[in-house]
């Protein structure tokens, strides 16, 4: 089968949202995502389905072009190896496990630490060759730090929060006078919601917990977690799982909900903004009708140099300066400055003047901005913004009439601002549209653009999450050549 690859004329992939109620193909994590490339001039670009969750190849091979006509042998084969790659167990045989698990003795509490997961005593024997150890009650309460984070960072790669950045967001949240904390892909603040309504000291909050790890599933009840794909909006558990979301967004008695969502950092924004609108939607039809039209209040995660594809998105969010650190992530660390911080800032609709930032660590604010802000971050007279994104302080271009980065120096020849020893003389790359090569525009609103892709960016979700961004992100596994082709076309080069 032929797929894109290298050889192809094409200058990226965008990501095409569903319309309808036209049915994606299905892979191991849920309906697949149709992608489209990106073509020079009025070629229309060919589109295929791929994997929603892994950016490679190796990890989900799934591809089928859009209008492929797909054999039942084929689609027999493909469901059986999405049932295969099905957890061992459904969310309800995991709650009834973990009920029989907490009542066992301590000294057969034990957990595998080769298959990560909780063993009950008739399966001691079974896994009696691997590597497992006794748990104890307080090791339960924090299955993050039990569980082996999983590493692979084109798919599911999972970095916890810090005790700091959890914490801080808690007590915001807190503070704000939320009582139910929808956590996307943030099993560290779950944990933390549950540890602090045992204390006691603090206002009982409710959680509810969605993530692609199946493997939290051994740990929650069914009200608490749901297996969930953020990047199709897919629950695993089908109508029953979607049911407890919504029973759970179901404000009732003046419980305020909000969303913390800490998507993997290169996940593709586009259907991140997609399923988070899809949210939204889901909390915003279940207010009571003098509400009106809001947005549901939610907190996004992400690093601070996607915030134009984010804002392109989501035009209702701001990014704060706050620096999320995370404890198994090499470089992502509170405390460094400039490239060797956490680049990672909440984006949230909250209005950013009621998210308060700790004074103590160095965060300030600013009357003019009406946010706190790195202390860093200074305020720019001409700019009328504190500009700063990476926590270092940017300096005032007269030439180019922003702000930009200390290391940046204005270039004549370029008439742009950029790093000393920058190619010369080609200017930025992105200017203009490679679509027609007019520099009056950019491709997204090129004329002679395709108006059904055009149209396409319009999305029917209310509430603010429109124009979702172009993601020329995803790569498909070029097709390699035969070596005698690339002893051939070496050959061709060096005769030439």
């Amino acid at each position: 089968m032929d797929m894109p690859g290298e050889n192809d004329e094409s200058f990226g992939i965008e990501v095409i949202l569903p319309e309808g109620d036209k049915k994606a193909p299905s892979c191991p994590h849920g309906p697949t995502l149709l992608f489209e490339k990106i073509c020079k001039g009025d070629e229309k670009g060919r589109r295929f389905y791929a994997c929603s969750a892994c950016r490679d190849r190796k990890d989900c091979n799934f591809f089928q072009w859009e209008n492929e006509k797909v054999s039942e042998a084929r689609l027999l084969a493909r469901e059986a190896e999405n049932q295969s790659k099905r957890p061992p167990f459904s969310q309800q045989a995991y709650c009834l496990r973990f009920r029989k698990f907490t009542s066992l003795p301590v000294d057969q509490k034990k957990f595998c630490q080769d298959c990560q997961i909780l063993l009950l005593p008739g399966e001691h024997e079974v896994h009696s060759s691997h590597k497992s150890r006794e748990i104890t009650v307080a090791q339960l309460r924090r299955p993050s730090v039990l569980l082996r984070p999983l590493e692979n960072k084109k798919s599911n790669a999972q970095y916890l929060f810090t005790d700091r950045s959890s914490h801080f967001l808690l007590d915001t949240l807190a503070g704000l006078g939320y009582k139910k904390v929808l956590c996307v892909g943030t099993p560290r603040l779950q944990e933390l919601i549950k540890l602090r309504n045992l204390e006691g000291k603090h206002e009982p909050m409710q959680s509810l917990l969605l993530d692609i790890d199946i493997r939290y599933a051994q740990f929650y009840g069914e009200d608490e977690f749901c297996h969930y794909n953020m990047f199709n909006h897919h629950f695993f558990g089908g109508e029953a799982a979607s049911a407890v979301q919504k029973a759970f967004l179901t404000e009732s008695d003046g419980e305020k909900a909000v969303m913390v969502a800490d998507p993997p950092f290169g996940g593709l924004v586009k259907p991140l903004a997609n399923s988070f609108s899809l949210i939204s939607q889901t909390w915003r039809k279940l207010l009571s009708p003098d509400r009106g039209s809001v947005d549901m209040p939610m907190i996004w995660l992400f690093p601070y140099f996607f915030e134009p594809r984010i804002l392109e998105c989501l035009p209702s969010f701001a990014m704060l300066d706050y620096q999320v650190d995370y404890d198994n992530h090499p470089l992502y660390k509170h405390g460094k400055t400039g490239r060797k911080q956490s680049p990672v800032r909440p984006f949230t609709n909250i209005p950013p003047r009621d998210v308060v930032l700790p004074e103590e660590e160095g965060y300030r604010f600013c009357a003019t901005c009406e946010r706190y802000v790195w202390s860093l971050n200074k305020h720019c007279a001409k700019c009328n913004v504190c500009p700063s994104k990476d926590g270092r302080e940017w300096k005032h271009c007269s030439a180019c009439e922003r702000c930009v980065k200390p290391s940046w120096r204005h270039c004549q020849s370029c008439g742009r601002c950029a790093l000393p020893d920058h190619p010369c003389g080609q200017g930025q790359g992105t200017q203009g549209c490679f679509n027609c090569g007019s520099l009056e525009h950019k491709r997204k609103a090129c004329p002679r653009r395709d108006p059904h892709r055009t149209d396409n960016r319009k999305s029917k979700a209310k509430g603010g999450i429109k124009n979702l961004s172009q993601q020329p992100r995803f790569k498909p596994k070029a097709k390699r050549k035969s070596g005698a082709a690339r002893r051939a076309k070496k050959m061709a080069a060096l005769a030439s």
